[in-house]
């Protein structure tokens, strides 16, 4: 039976406001990683197939994971998260919609940009709706075709789209999903009769020790 396990990557430079500046490992995402790595052997949980998309974080979190002891890493840019930052500062500049300075104003910024994204109101966004949604529903019908289980470093915006597209979420589904997923999270699917049955959501086992609580980061 098909085992799809998506992996959101480690923390990234949390200061960043542009999707550059973002797009690489802080220290604590690179740990995170590399415990992920670490409970992954002790627990002998394997993988004959692994894939990632090709931004830095992506890639750097397989790195410190030590996914490629499991099989070739797979870089595929249908994998790469959606430019959030981007679209955040087009509504910013056409619909006066202000970019949140803390993490709990997200809970109303997120799904609203998100809904003018798909309705078609960001004028000059760097990919349409469309065009996300139908990558990521290619990209996981490529993995759910091959053979034994595989292992996928994304981000969390590609995470939550693929929860959308198995649990028919809406705009406002979708952002909560997307905002609960912590760094380095574990999310698992589980294929039968051709359909993705979800198992697991936003797992941290590695992350559980009370020495670690501080690791189980969002941002």
């Amino acid at each position: 039976m098909p085992h799809i396990t998506l992996v959101r990557h480690g923390q990234a430079n949390t200061e960043a406001r542009d999707e550059i500046s973002y797009d690489r490992l802080s220290d604590l995402g690179h740990q995170q990683a590399r415990w992920l790595g670490h409970h992954m052997e002790t627990t002998a949980d394997k993988f004959q197939r692994v894939y990632c998309g090709t931004l830095t974080r992506h890639i750097e979190t397989a790195t410190s994971m030590g996914a490629d002891r499991h099989a070739d890493i797979v870089r595929d840019p249908r994998l790469n998260e959606f430019a959030y930052f981007t679209l955040s500062r087009l509504m910013e500049e056409q619909h006066g919609l202000s970019v949140p300075s803390e993490r709990e104003a997200f809970v109303e910024h997120l799904p609203t940009v998100l809904g003018a994204w798909e309705r078609g109101e960001i004028e000059g966004a760097p990919e349409s709706y469309a065009a996300f949604e139908a990558r990521v529903r290619d990209a996981m019908e490529d993995v759910a075709a091959g053979q034994g289980r595989a292992l996928v470093v994304t981000s969390g915006g590609l995470i939550g789209m693929v929860l959308r597209q198995t649990l028919s979420l809406d705009i406002q589904g979708w952002a909560k999903m997307c905002l609960a997923i912590m760094n380095t999270s574990l999310h698992r699917w589980q294929m039968v009769l051709d359909q993705p049955l979800l198992v697991q959501f936003n797992a941290v086992p590695h992350l559980e020790s009370p020495d670690r609580h501080f690791a189980q980061t969002h941002l």
